[in-house]
């Protein structure tokens, strides 16, 4: 009890000090808090919505037949109306209905303006049916009754302006229609961001699958007595094989895997982020604790004269850790709701709608929370707490300071020169790879043993470092500049923990940044190498070009040719004998001119003939396939056929790497017209001395389409530096989280080095040090300890892009870019990161009475 008592006392007695670190705990729980809470709303609203749309039974094309559709056709896999006849004849069936859904439409109004959902949630059309009536309602107006007529949801309507009476057009693969609006329908509950177009029946089945008396599932209620495991039975008997039959369980169970595939991608990400401030903020907590520890050496020499044990010692230094790691980590729970619907607002504006009447916070969360912030906190605090109970009574009576262990400091050398060495052959050895794949594992070894490497090491190397940064920034400020570098150099162990905690994320914020750069360098590079075509049609999400976008652009003047490029999947059979699923690319003849391939073996031109097509020289050597072999080719939605192969293409390149390509006539020979895929892209281009014209040209031409965006190649490389960069910043907003703990770090090293040196600042304003003079001493401690941070983690961060861009050249990426103007920002920031964190201690330095200050023992 005397233990906790003093603990207590201690912890309270010391608040201000330990406020930083406990809003370090906090920040880190809140990050993890949030993140849990965020994607458990995110479920719970998923969760709802597909409980409350799934029917009894339900009734799809197999999986086999919707892989089928997967070649880009813009028509879903589609059952007969003979099967919704069947279904509706099952004993045990109350009601059956045929609905008719597709994600592969854009839907624009009376401006072309793009009307349908944003933010990466889809575009639906369909038919209403009665199962909608699980899920939505009809608030105005009233259901689609003819060719005429449609219905939209209501967060669309009101995001769009959209009211009853007004037109909008509908682009599927079948053609555009354009209908009016004659009722909203309202979601029972949160509708995650989707835009939903409702037409009648016949409507929908001639618009969105080309044809009536197809539907793309069937829908059953079970009469009363029936289970739904009992009905799917039933059903399953009177269809025979060939389909895919759920219960509402088991379709709500499959809709939480496809949404919860993404939702885990994110939530894991967000936690290593948290992760990533975790580690930042136990430097600052080690810090805390060591040099609160140091200035109570004469008070645990007391307490051990007085009788109190080593373990009652380290007993009470984990206490105070423990009381730390529950303040910040309850702090942290309620923090992490705050975050989690900052980022329900954040989405939100991004397109996703998610409500706060969902928000769900497990019994889990909290749980995970304080215990994550209490252990961590605990053993931050372990060193610091072993070593106060090794202090001896007559050292620590004698000595204000805790004695360093000059052994220990050298064991610590030598750890941190073996794991920074085996870390620097480890991405060496990255850089020697031969495959990705087998470099991927190596450079993560390095990374983790580079870093751990800087991190041991870093008080050694802060006496070299520091020195040399000084003579650069400090010896110009004269006896200000040189106490500012002593007061650096005084605790070399506490000034590399210090700035160890800003190297983490420097380092991560460098490495990315020349992934990125090198990413966007290597593929203008390949670009500018391989790309002959003047423009570039496709869309952002990826979705393939409607034909009548196609028929569009033909008509357009100053265009020399146009080139359809397009997917298709076939099993393909090599000489061997071995068989595999294969995506295979068809392409117009001018493909070879628009797109330059570096030709290993063979006329890449007459792989465009009749029976005639290409192959990579990768899937070349692994099957010994020569030029002059028949492949079969058995296309999934038409004919098998075989096929010569006339040219072996170099994968050496970013671009259509390991492509087999045949020509678009052999597709059309081989696959039926209603399971032709739309093309992916188009490469177009000008006539000679008219691009301007034909730019300008093709855009009027797509001017009812939105949805396709035309570039030329200065375009198009802006788009891929765009999306870059989008990326990285996000990377950096989640990096920023690890980066202000570092700052805190900071500012309590430089907080409690003021109160350690109390008497000593004190003796200085004494002899003639002025207020400004100490303010300014204290700022260049920061800046350099800052600098020191910056400088150790923009090498090693430079250091891990460097090796992880030997990875991308194996993958066609070879172009290293090292982004200077960005690194030379980071680390100018630092320096004012350094200014900006010692704001706080230098004043309160200067505020110091002298007298009184003199006067602290």
């Amino acid at each position: 009890m005397t233990v906790f008592k003093t603990s207590l006392r201690n912890f309270f007695a010391h608040k201000g000090r330990m406020a930083l670190s406990a809003i370090a705990v906090m920040l880190s729980v809140a990050f993890v808090s949030g993140t849990l809470v965020f994607t458990d709303t995110m479920n719970t609203t998923f969760d709802k919505l597909f409980a409350i749309t799934s029917a009894d039974v339900t009734v799809s094309p197999s999986e086999e037949d919707e892989d089928d559709e997967r070649p880009q056709s813009g028509k879903p896999a589609a059952l007969p109306a003979s099967v919704l006849a069947k279904v509706a004849a099952t004993p045990g069936v109350e009601a059956a209905e045929g609905a008719v859904t597709s994600a592969s439409v854009t839907v624009v109004n009376s401006k072309n303006k793009d009307i349908g959902a944003s933010g990466g949630a889809p575009t639906i059309a369909g038919n209403w049916t009665r199962n909608e009536l699980r899920s939505m309602e009809i608030s105005s107006g009233n259901a689609p009754r003819g060719p005429t007529e449609v219905m939209v949801d209501a967060e669309t309507a009101d995001k769009q302006n959209l009211s009853i009476g007004d037109e909008v057009r509908t682009i599927s693969a079948v053609g555009d229609f354009t209908t009016k609006i004659v009722g909203i329908a309202s979601f029972k509950v949160t509708n995650p961001g989707a835009a939903v177009f409702f037409f009648d029946t016949p409507t929908s089945q001639r618009h969105l699958l080309g044809k009536e008396g197809l539907f793309t599932n069937i829908t059953a209620e079970a009469a009363d007595g029936v289970s739904n495991d009992q009905l799917k039975k039933d059903v399953g008997a009177a269809l025979g094989g060939g389909y895919e039959i759920l219960t509402a369980k088991q379709s709500a169970d499959e809709g939480r895997k496809d949404v919860g595939e993404f939702l885990n991608v994110m939530k894991y990400a967000m936690l290593g982020f948290a992760g990533i401030a975790f580690l930042v903020g136990i430097f600052l907590i080690v810090n805390t604790f060591s040099m609160l520890v140091a200035q109570r050496t004469r008070e645990i020499g007391l307490m051990r004269a007085i009788g109190s044990s080593r373990k009652q010692v380290n007993r009470s230094v984990l206490i105070e850790a423990l009381f730390l790691g529950i303040v910040g980590s309850i702090a942290g729970v309620a923090a992490g709701v705050g975050i989690a619907i900052g980022l329900m607002e954040l989405m939100g504006s991004m397109g996703m709608n998610l409500s706060t009447d969902d928000l769900t916070v497990k019994a889990t969360t909290p749980i995970v929370g304080v215990a994550l912030g209490v252990i961590v906190t605990i053993l931050a605090a372990y060193v610091p707490a072993r070593r106060a109970g090794r202090v001896s009574p007559m050292a620590a009576l004698r000595d204000a300071g805790n004695p360093g262990d000059r052994k220990s400091g050298w064991i610590r050398a030598a750890i941190g020169l073996v794991l920074t060495g085996a870390g620097a052959a480890s991405l060496y050895a990255t850089t020697q790879a031969d495959k990705a794949s087998d470099g991927s594992m190596v450079l993560g070894i390095g990374v983790v043993l580079s870093l751990l490497g800087l991190i041991v090491i870093g008080p050694l190397l802060a006496g070299v470092v520091v020195r040399a940064i000084s003579v650069v920034l400090l010896r110009m400020f004269g006896p200000v500049g040189r106490m500012a570098e002593r007061n650096a150099l005084r605790n070399p162990r506490r000034t590399g923990a210090t700035a160890a905690a800003l190297m983490i994320g420097l380092a991560l914020v460098a490495c990315l940044s020349v992934v990125g750069s090198s990413m966007v360098a290597s593929a203008t590079d390949e670009l500018d190498k391989s790309v002959g075509a003047d423009f570039i049609v496709r869309t952002e999400t990826g979705q393939p070009i409607v034909p009548q976008a196609y028929e569009a652009m033909k008509k357009t003047d100053s265009i020399d040719h146009i080139t359809q490029y397009k997917d298709v999947t076939a099993k393909v059979t090599a000489p061997n004998g071995k068989a595999a699923k294969e995506t295979v690319v068809a392409a117009d003849p001018t493909y070879p001119q628009d797109l330059r391939r570096k030709v290993v073996d063979g006329d890449l031109n007459a792989a465009y003939g009749k029976g005639s097509m290409s192959v990579g020289d990768e899937y070349a050597k692994k099957h010994g396939v020569k030029v002059g072999d028949t492949l079969t080719v058995d296309f999934i939605v038409g004919d098998t056929v075989q096929l010569k192969v006339r040219a072996i293409t170099s994968d050496d390149g970013a671009l259509d790497q390991g492509v087999k390509f045949i020509s678009t006539a052999t597709l059309q020979q081989h696959v039926p017209a209603d399971k032709m895929p739309q093309n992916l892209m188009l490469l177009a281009s000008a006539k000679d001395g008219q691009e301007k014209e034909a730019l300008t040209a093709l855009k009027a031409s797509l001017e009812a389409y939105p949805q396709y965006k035309v570039q030329n190649q200065a375009d198009y490389k802006q788009t891929l530096k765009d999306q870059i960069g989008q990326l990285l910043n996000i990377v950096y907003g989640l990096l920023a989280l690890a980066i202000i703990v570092a700052v805190l770090g900071v500012v309590n090293t430089l907080a409690l080095s003021v109160v350690e040196r109390t008497r000593e600042i004190g003796l200085l304003r004494a002899i003639g040090l002025s207020r400004r003079q100490l303010r300014r001493m204290i700022r260049m401690e920061s800046v350099v300890i800052a600098v020191f941070g910056a400088l150790l983690g923009l090498g090693l961060g430079m250091g891990w892009g460097m090796a992880a861009q030997k990875l991308l050249a194996l993958e066609g990426l070879k172009v290293l870019e090292i982004p200077w103007p960005t690194i030379m920002t980071v680390f100018v920031a630092s320096a004012f990161v350094g200014l900006f964190a010692a704001l706080v201690p230098a004043f309160r330095a200067g505020r110091m009475n002298v007298l009184n200050a003199i006067a602290t023992e």
